[in-house]
């Protein structure tokens, strides 16, 4: 039994404790006492476990409103109550994994979801935007006709740390094996990266996430759809924008471009 399947066999004990009880103490013990925290990274699978274990409760139906009320409730502990690195990180870290779960089990959730996610995407935490993210690729998998317009309003919108769990969410291998997934993936990055050339606050933590985010996620949307990503990246060459260059510059050292593409790297690396 691997390590996930051993944290998903402990939290279904867990949770009908808490729907026999009403009380989440065990649970919530649980996942601080096995969180990794304080350390570089914390327990994934163990956050991935209660993922599993609420989305397919949620998907039988099994008192709903009492998971959402638990995984809310867990995204409600602030950064003053549990700052980065603390073990009680990992809570609301899994709420937010939880929630996505919940919006990924079924249509009545997936919209709160993706409001509560939304508001968690602007949260001062490294590790909470990085739930958001395994959350909403969650509801992504399963709800892309609901979610893609939901992120054209993000992207419309502007804030950095939105625009930044877009990206993100959008750049993973697995979503982007769908060709048209991709090249939404795609037409997303370039609202984004209009949206950063309009950016006046450029020493913000908010934008330093959002630039950094995109020195990676680009790449792997260019390696998914390569002649419309080359094709784009190109036009980012042109444009006289020392962020945007430096955008460019990292997602051109990534191996799954220089590896598979090298002449095509090579032209953009001379051009700048």
């Amino acid at each position: 039994m691997g390590k996930r399947d051993g944290h998903k066999q402990d939290l279904c004990r867990l949770f009908d404790e808490f729907d026999a009880r009403g009380d989440a103490e065990a649970l919530v013990a649980y996942l601080v006492s096995n969180s990794s925290l304080p350390g570089p990274r914390g327990n994934l699978e163990l956050a991935q476990a209660f993922g599993d274990v609420v989305g397919e409760r949620a998907g039988e139906g099994q008192t709903p409103e009492s998971l959402w009320a638990l995984c809310d409730g867990l995204t409600g502990i602030t950064a003053a109550e549990a700052p980065v690195n603390d073990p009680r990180e990992f809570l609301p870290f899994c709420g937010a994994v939880g929630l996505g779960a919940m919006g990924a089990a079924g249509a009545r959730y997936s919209g709160p979801a993706l409001g509560a996610l939304r508001d968690l995407a602007r949260d001062p935490r490294w590790r909470m935007r990085e739930a958001v993210c395994f959350g909403l690729q969650q509801i992504l998998a399963v709800h892309r006709s609901e979610v893609l317009p939901e992120f054209e309003t993000w992207v419309a919108a502007g804030h950095p740390l939105e625009l930044r769990a877009v990206a993100a969410s959008m750049a993973e291998p697995s979503l982007l094996k769908d060709g048209a997934m991709a090249m939404d993936a795609l037409a997303l990055h370039q609202g984004i990266l209009a949206q950063l050339q309009e950016m006046v606050d450029r020493r913000s933590d908010a934008f330093r996430a959002l630039r950094k985010g995109l020195g990676y996620t680009l790449s792997v949307v260019v390696y998914a759809v390569p002649q419309e990503g080359f094709a784009y990246l190109a036009e980012l060459a042109g444009v006289d924008d020392r962020d945007v260059h430096w955008i460019l510059k990292q997602n051109l050292n990534k191996n799954r471009l220089v590896k598979n593409y090298p002449a095509e790297v090579d032209v953009l690396r001379a051009s700048l």
